[in-house]
């Protein structure tokens, strides 16, 4: 059983909170078998095969559907959150913006499959065996960087400003940053202080996108506790163990977006409610986890 998050836990990408990478990746795996024109990542399903998690490699590869244990919200969730993040780069690689961080980059692929700029730098920031990993995973199948790829093997609860600087981040220079899938899996006084850091760390002219999760209403938490218990039941009758509830931090915190404002950045974005239907995707039907409420948004700093 996944024991509860707290300070100085570990974990690789077969267990705790390391393994939502890997299920995010196989998430990302179906939906480009599904519909590579919307969103792609070819690397995706090696990734998870590697990691060796068999459900999620039969998952990942087709050989098992995904029927009621993956839900088709998930997939399409995992379409229009890689197209989003896609996007959001390479609108900035055109804006000029010559580096980008890959904050918790887990199974990311982006410095190995998106067209680049040439002189680009792509900082990618994980605890080290995730970056050696994958790095190691995808040089055995003769997978090259498309970008000047920089791997920064730390863990974000230690001093990763630092660790960034020492493999050549320049702070006088605008940023490209990404937070995806992250702000749910850290305490709310680390996702203020993660947000404040990026700031402090970005010249004007600077990108930020992440995602802003509405605060709970009455009652909202029990439900989503509830929903995550029933799926993570699923999941363990199909012989892969995990929790998805202690692997969050609930309560009361700070919304990404309006704290992004208050820092100095211009917020615009769009609910997965909104992406689904601009995609031509279908509604959502049960949406007790509020998934539809969800923003991605972006950011500018001026």
């Amino acid at each position: 059983m996944t024991s509860a998050r707290h300070d100085g836990d570990t974990w690789d990408l077969a267990s705790s909170v390391g393994a939502t990478a890997t299920m995010a990746a196989a998430a990302r795996a179906i939906a480009t078998r599904e519909d590579s024109t919307l969103f792609s990542d070819r690397f995706a399903e090696p990734l998870v095969q590697a990691v060796g998690v068999d459900l999620l490699a039969k998952l990942a590869s087709g050989e098992t559907e995904p029927g009621a244990l993956v839900g088709q919200i998930w997939i399409d969730a995992a379409k229009i959150r890689g197209r989003f993040y896609d996007e959001f780069f390479l609108d900035a690689a055109a804006a000029g913006i010559s580096q980008a961080v890959i904050l918790a980059s887990g199974l990311d692929s982006r410095s190995y499959r998106l067209p680049w700029p040439n002189g680009t730098a792509v900082y990618e920031i994980d605890q080290e065996p995730v970056v050696e990993f994958k790095a190691r995973t995808l040089a055995g199948l003769g997978a090259v960087p498309t970008a000047d790829r920089r791997p920064v093997a730390v863990d974000l609860r230690e001093d990763w400003p630092a660790a960034l600087r020492a493999a050549g981040f320049d702070p006088a220079q605008p940023t490209a940053w990404s937070a995806e899938g992250l702000l749910g899996y850290l305490p709310p006084e680390a996702q203020d202080r993660l947000l404040d850091t990026i700031t402090e760390l970005s010249a004007p002219g600077s990108r930020v996108a992440t995602e802003n999760r509405p605060n709970p209403r009455p009652g909202d938490e029990a439900k989503t506790k509830e929903r995550l218990d029933r799926i993570s039941e699923q999941w363990r009758g199909e012989g892969f163990d995990t929790d998805m509830t202690r692997l969050r931090y609930f309560g009361e915190r700070n919304e990404a977006g309006p704290y992004l404002s208050g820092l100095g950045w211009t917020v615009h974005g769009s609910t997965v409610r909104e992406l689904l239907a601009a995609n031509g995707l279908p509604p959502l039907q049960d949406d007790d986890l509020r998934m539809g409420d969800l923003r991605y948004i972006r950011g500018v700093l001026a």
